[in-house]
């Protein structure tokens, strides 16, 4: 702590992320990393940047990947906005577009993130309890009465759970909400879910957020991205060029650029982490576990007779990082990354071991 700090750096709460621990033979299985490399095209097109090129400034708009992406979901180049990693993306969303009036509504148990981006730009909040089975009622996202949201965010699959609200539950909501913006946030929806993205164009308040991180195995690159309307697009640019006129280097265009027209790479990896992804559900089952229903690359689950922080503990000791949050509701579930089928394997058996 310095006497130096203005007070809103007083007054924060930092997010915490994954442990990324140096432990030898470590089966890593805490931050959500796809277990596949990504496309090797995208690996070439990286490759190919490395020159005397990097003397000189990326293009500040990325043209390129916002002409790749308006391609791929049939909307327009300046229906996208892209930024250094999707919490970038979500950053610039809560400075420029969900600071209203009324309180911003988002879920009790979501990304982590969230609250802090409120603290950091003094968002008024709302959060709604999720349903006993941990599921986002679209119910409780709709005007009651006199009471209506400023803005909402919803995580889909929702983080840490899993769990994946339906595609027409979502437009539920956007519509049922006209005069707010709309965000919902799709880390995960490669892995089992329906994008809203082909509903941006029926809703000029809808934005939707993704990432190159998880489904595209580019977590390392730091690419994210924004779909919606051109105006929501326009005031994200405009905070943008006041911010970093430059936020994606050379390498993460070509990079990203590659990877999103490697199209059969993308569905073959995601494929193999859906099915490892229900063979880990099982085997835990099997163990006594109750596993979420998840459409994500992880699990959340939690055993009756056991204590979540201690049994992440022992699986440390034997070299296997999960993800253990110490908060209310949730502090006895943990959630595991789906790594390969050795690393899952690996996993059921040390549990097995020590559940006895």
């Amino acid at each position: 702590m310095s006497r130096f700090w203005s007070a809103v750096v007083h007054g924060l709460t930092p997010y915490v992320p994954g442990e990324q621990p140096r432990i030898d033979n470590l089966v890593k299985l805490n931050t959500n990393e796809h277990p596949y490399g990504p496309s090797p095209k995208a690996l070439q097109a990286i490759r190919m940047e490395v020159a005397d090129s990097l003397r000189l400034y990326p293009d500040p708009n990325a043209e390129r990947l916002k002409g790749a992406l308006a391609a791929r979901f049939a909307v327009q180049p300046q229906q996208v906005f892209v930024g250094n990693g999707s919490d970038e993306v979500l950053a610039h969303i809560f400075h420029a577009l969900l600071r209203h009036e009324r309180p911003l509504w988002f879920p009790d148990i979501t990304y982590s993130f969230y609250p802090v981006y409120c603290d950091l730009y003094g968002i008024a909040r709302r959060q709604i309890a999720l349903a006993d089975d941990y599921s986002i009622r679209a119910d409780d996202y709709l005007p009651q009465g006199g009471e209506r949201a400023g803005a909402i965010i919803i995580a889909n699959p929702n983080a840490p759970t899993g769990r994946l609200l339906a595609l027409d539950d979502i437009e539920r909501i956007v519509a049922g909400n006209p005069e707010a913006v709309v965000v919902i946030d799709e880390a995960y929806i490669d892995f089992g879910g329906e994008s809203a993205i082909g509903l941006v164009n029926r809703h000029p308040n809808l934005l939707v957020v993704q990432t190159f991180s998880k489904s595209r195995s580019l977590a390392g690159l730091r690419v994210g991205y924004a779909v919606g309307h051109a105006d929501l697009i326009e005031g994200l640019e405009r905070l943008k060029n006041s911010f970093n006129s430059y936020p994606l280097d050379r390498m993460a265009i070509a990079g990203a650029v590659a990877s999103v027209e490697d199209e059969p790479h993308f569905r073959e990896s995601c494929r193999r982490v859906i099915a490892t992804r229900e063979q880990l559900s099982t085997d835990l089952a099997a163990l006594g576990f109750e596993v979420l229903p998840s459409a994500a690359n992880f699990v959340f689950a939690r055993h009756p007779r056991h204590d979540a922080g201690e049994l992440a503990l022992a699986l440390r000791n034997r070299a296997i990082l999960v993800r253990h949050f110490k908060a209310p509701r949730i502090d006895q579930f943990l959630r595991i990354t789906v790594g390969t089928d050795s690393q899952c394997g690996q996993l059921v058996r040390v549990l097995g071991e020590l559940l006895g």
